[in-house]
């Protein structure tokens, strides 16, 4: 019969549960004989063995077989002294920990932490005091995945195939080699960190707003989406991710658009709040060439046609997120102005609610929509 096996570490379950018996008596001799000095300064001092065991929710022993099997061991070395986890060495196993929850396999992630830099300021990782979304006082702010590493993390098994790059890519949405950055943003939400997480998330990707939104953006929102947090009054993952990833397209977008531009209306969705996403597709549109603005506030179908024709509107972007939303100011629009291109991007479930009609077209992703609009307004006039 084939034995258990752990993701996290590679080992057969009975294994590293032996091993954890006897080391985490060891882990609590020594932390008796060297006081834990968890508590000391945070980011500067050393911590032992069995401080960051606790710190990251593992076994010892899993610790030990990152240190001999990739090189995530402790840096901090005196004689006559047992070695120590640096600060660094923390952050990096922080990453190590984090994306073998994810599902990436134990080496990849070891390769991504180890390749990581604490100190860059693209991506910069969350200082180790803050990553672990602990509350004041000592309790974890986050409820998911509590317990040790490789135990009842679904799809952590190596036997499914769920730390394949083709299973991170199905399920996160990411590559493995963007995954740290991912990861980065996350940590950063969670601990309320608003400053670095606007590090973070400055615009900096090759391919402009649509892959900063894609790979970056998009991912970190739908790794916050599954997990259960605890939080202090004030503070919301959500609305800290939120808030730096406008702030980024503030400043991305700071230059006035050209005289002459064309225009793009986006409109909200009656009953609905303004999702992120409409301020990114504007971005986007801004880099293409276009004077992209969206519409605040209650719209009335008589609103959308009277904006279309004072803005001189080469096309109309709607974006739904909801599951059955109210398309009416669509279907009006195009009844009104049937050459006025309208382009629609709602989720597959919502499908049959976008109207029948010739100047109305659906996207399915961020991008289409944006090649779309930006085709659409170089080839039609002002209504």
């Amino acid at each position: 019969m084939t034995e258990p096996y752990d993701a996290t570490t590679g080992d057969p379950a009975s294994s590293v549960a032996r091993g954890t018996a006897v080391e985490d008596a060891a882990a609590g001799d020594q932390a008796e004989e060297a006081p834990d000095r968890e508590a000391a300064a945070p980011g500067a001092a050393p911590l032992t063995v069995a401080a960051v065991a606790r710190r990251l929710g593992v076994a010892p022993a899993t610790l030990r077989t990152w240190d001999r099997r990739y090189g995530l061991g402790p840096s901090e070395h005196s004689a006559g002294a047992h070695r120590r986890y640096s600060p660094r060495d923390l952050d990096r196993l922080l990453v190590m920990r984090r994306l073998t929850i994810e599902g990436v396999a134990p080496g990849e992630a070891a390769r991504l932490a180890l390749s990581s830099d604490p100190d860059a300021a693209a991506p910069a990782f969350p200082t180790s005091t803050d990553v672990t979304g602990r509350l004041p006082g000592g309790g974890s702010g986050t409820a998911d995945h509590a317990d040790g590493a490789g135990r009842g993390t679904a799809g952590d098994g190596a036997s499914d195939g769920a730390g394949s790059r083709a299973a991170v890519e199905a399920r996160t949405g990411v590559t493995p080699s963007t995954a740290a950055a991912v990861v980065a943003v996350v940590d950063a939400a969670l601990a309320g960190r608003a400053d670095r997480c606007a590090g973070l998330l400055a615009v900096t990707a090759p391919d402009g707003v649509a892959g900063w939104w894609t790979g970056l953006v998009e991912p970190a929102m739908r790794a916050l989406a599954r997990r259960t947090v605890v939080e202090r009054p004030g503070v919301d993952a959500y609305a800290t991710l939120a808030a730096a990833a406008l702030g980024a397209l503030r400043a991305h977008t700071a230059q006035e658009p050209a005289p002459g531009a064309p225009v793009v209306l986006v409109l909200p969705v009656p009953g609905e709040p303004r999702p992120l996403v409409v301020h990114a597709l504007a971005a986007a549109l801004v880099g293409g060439g276009v004077d992209a603005r969206l519409v605040g506030g209650p719209v009335s179908t008589r609103h959308a046609g009277e904006l279309a024709v004072m803005t001189r509107a080469r096309a109309v972007v709607t974006v739904a997120e909801g599951p059955a939303p109210d398309l009416s100011v669509v279907a009006r629009l195009a009844q009104e102005r049937p050459d006025l291109p309208q382009y629609v991007m709602v989720a597959d479930t919502a499908a049959e609610r976008v109207p029948l009609d010739r100047s109305v077209h659906r996207a399915r992703t961020f991008v289409g929509l944006l090649h779309e609009a930006l085709a659409a307004v170089g080839e039609s006039s002002p209504v």
